[in-house]
């Protein structure tokens, strides 16, 4: 699909101005540090636009990347390495930025024993591909979906009506889908208080809560058994202060919703 709404019916450009018999070799090289992710998505552009490119990838997802660092080394017809350019770069600069930002926030919180969850954030159809990146910088997925966990948000509280209701529905959900975890989401300490006390909750969502708050909840749900997720209002600064209060987990959207493409580029030579 990327491939086709790039290309539609051909390379207009290519065509004029490529000889057909033109053969080609290039470099995608790295123009700035980072973490580099997507590299088989990227190839597989190359290999599906035209099998007669030769790809050689050099690194793998997870690598770390320097100013001039080469990726990926192709050889080929020149008018397809250049059709396949902005699509496989595309992939590459997206994804090695989500591994990037995901690398930061892992580091920053290195010296704890919080960990770094992505969210469901994503770009649609990107899904797997952004929640690899979030793995391959060091982060840790939530949910793939709506489909292997159970996650009770405000409105779905507001919806159930009252304690009684929301009680039936962990119980039916665990009926239902006994090794799927349940995670419910609270917007005070009270509720904190209160979700500790229902059999069957495995984690309870702090949102958007302070760090004094946090911390607070934190020793609420000491001996518990219950893990703590913090999420709402997370910066790459304030990610030290809010690990420390021992909260289990933070999860940041902006991972994957607002991250800044990785500067990777494709160095061209055409043979003569």
């Amino acid at each position: 699909m990327a491939l086709s709404e790039d290309l539609g019916p051909g390379d207009v450009t290519a065509s004029c101005f490529v000889p057909a018999n033109r053969s080609a070799s290039a470099d995608i090289v790295a123009r700035e540090q980072g973490i580099l992710a997507g590299t088989e998505t990227a190839a597989a552009v190359f290999r599906e636009l035209d099998p007669l490119i030769s790809v050689t990838s050099h690194l793998t997802d997870g690598a770390p990347l320097s100013r001039g660092t080469k990726v990926i080394s192709l050889s080929g017809p020149a008018r397809s390495i250049l059709s396949a350019e902005r699509t496989a770069l595309n992939f590459l600069q997206r994804l090695s930025g989500i591994a990037t930002q995901t690398r930061r926030a892992v580091d920053a919180i290195a010296h704890t024993h919080t960990r770094i969850l992505d969210t469901r954030k994503t770009t649609p159809g990107w899904r797997w591909l952004e929640k690899a990146a979030v793995r391959a910088g060091g982060g840790t997925n939530h949910r793939s979906g709506l489909y292997d966990m159970v996650m009770v948000k405000d409105n779905h509280l507001m919806s159930a009506g009252n304690p009684a209701e929301l009680k039936a529905g962990i119980a039916l959900a665990k009926s239902l889908h006994p090794s799927i975890r349940i995670e419910i989401e609270a917007d005070t300490p009270e509720q904190v208080a209160q979700f500790l006390q229902l059999d069957g909750v495995n984690i309870i969502l702090l949102d958007n809560m302070d760090n004094d708050t946090v911390a607070r909840c934190v020793t609420m749900a000491k001996g518990s058994g219950i893990q703590l997720e913090a999420s709402g209002g997370i910066t790459l600064e304030r990610l030290p202060s809010l690990a420390a209060t021992g909260v289990d987990f933070i999860s940041s959207g902006a991972l994957t919703h607002s991250v800044k493409a990785l500067d990777l580029g494709l160095d061209f030579a055409p043979h003569a």
